[in-house]
């Protein structure tokens, strides 16, 4: 009896004994979990600061990705204001060039029938006093003759040049061959020589001509509307009329001849 009260307390004591030792396991195994888990929670924290940062770098990655676009986008932005700029020159450039050209058909437009007339009268008296003089530069013998001749050429000779200038800026198309009656006078003079032509030239050509030039332009001045027209006429008046001036001396000095015989 004794000895089995002594085997009890034994087996009480050993169960006893070994619930402590299954119970600090448990405690070392708790703590080893619980040690891992710290662990687990630092490395975790870890990872995501690296993730964190590496999200940081690709986000810095990104902004400085967005703000090279936008200088590209910037720089497209200037690029098409300055071929805007061009073009926007060029267009005024081509419209200062129709406006020119505009200018120039509405100015022909203005100009009346009766100055365009005015003009193409002018320039067929012009051109036959050029043509008429070089032909008594060829065919006289009289040096008196052959100045007269020659100053006829320089004269009307430019004031011809001036009014097709005039009439380029008019947009008017003047004449380039004489009328019938110029071509005639011509053809007449063409077939006299020596005392006969010297004569024919001054009468038709010096005298006649140049009279009829005279009253021509004189009513021209009056009665041209368009300023620049009537400014030709005006410019053309004093010539002419040294020019009849200088024939009649020539005539009244000769006696009726140009000869000098």
């Amino acid at each position: 009896m004794q000895k089995n009260s002594v085997v009890k307390k034994l087996l009480a004591v050993s169960a006893v004994a070994a619930m402590f030792s299954a119970f600090g396991v448990q405690a070392q195994t708790s703590g080893q979990s619980a040690q891992s888990m710290s662990n687990q929670s630092a490395t975790g924290k870890q990872n995501m600061t690296g993730k964190t940062a590496a999200d940081g770098t690709v986000n810095n990655t990104s902004s400085q990705g967005m703000e090279d676009r936008s200088g590209q986008m910037g720089a497209t932005r200037a690029d098409s204001a300055k071929s805007h700029t061009s073009g926007s020159s060029s267009m005024q450039s081509t419209s200062g060039a129709s406006g020119a050209a505009g200018a120039t058909a509405s100015g022909a437009a203005k100009l009346s029938a009766a100055d365009k007339k005015a003009m193409m009268d002018m320039a067929v008296a012009n051109m036959a006093e050029v043509e008429t003089g070089k032909l008594a530069l060829s065919k006289s013998q009289n040096a008196e003759v052959k100045t007269f001749a020659q100053q006829m050429i320089d004269d009307h000779g430019k004031a011809l040049s001036d009014l097709q200038t005039l009439a380029q800026a008019k947009g008017v198309t003047l004449p380039t061959e004489l009328d019938a009656k110029h071509k005639a006078m011509s053809a007449k003079l063409e077939k006299l020589s020596g005392d006969a032509f010297d004569k024919a030239y001054m009468k038709q050509a010096g005298l006649a001509d140049h009279k009829a030039t005279h009253a021509k332009l004189q009513k021209i001045s009056k009665s041209a509307k368009d300023t620049d027209v009537k400014a030709a006429a005006d410019k053309t008046i004093p010539t002419v009329e040294q020019h009849l001036k200088a024939a009649q001396q020539m005539s009244t000095a000769k006696s009726g001849t140009t000869s000098g015989k």
